[in-house]
């Protein structure tokens, strides 16, 4: 069980990319966006729980694993955060991409409450900043859209 962990923890072994893991979590969790935008919205909703709660044990399985609280290998919970920046949106390629650097810019700088989340102990920590990151970016897109209307 403990390789099953580590496989979804690092997103099929894209946190173990030397350059910037956290961004090739990112991008697997925007390419399976891309795969399942036109799902239902319920079958959308269910993914991402589905790799929400999944992902918290395996987070939680690579930690103790990698013996650090939040190893950079663990992107799994990229993956969950650029899927709830995107779902609902109806984001084409160009609202993709830019949900994509939305969705970074507010996984790297961490407003508060963000930032608060990443104390919570062992796999839900590692997940509730990102998906929470996710929502923050979920609100920006659907603002630029109303703004740009058609952009999408």
């Amino acid at each position: 069980m403990k390789r099953v962990a580590l496989f979804i923890a690092t997103s099929g072994g894209a946190g173990y990319s030397p350059i910037a893991p956290g961004t090739a979590g990112s991008a697997v969790g925007a390419v399976l966006f891309w795969i399942t935008r036109a799902w239902p919205l319920g079958w959308q909703i269910a993914l991402i729980v589905v790799v929400s709660a999944v992902g918290t044990w395996a987070a939680h399985v690579a930690a103790r694993h990698f013996g650090r609280e939040d190893p950079g290998e663990v992107v799994i919970d990229e993956v969950a955060g650029q899927l709830v920046t995107l779902v609902a949106t109806g984001a084409g390629l160009a609202g993709t991409c830019l949900g994509f650097f939305v969705f970074r810019a507010f996984d790297v700088v961490k407003p508060w409450p963000v930032n608060r989340l990443e104390r919570l102990p062992g796999g839900f920590g590692i997940m509730a900043d990102d998906l929470l990151a996710g929502v923050f970016g979920n609100v920006v897109l659907r603002l630029v859209g109303l703004v740009f209307h058609g952009m999408f």
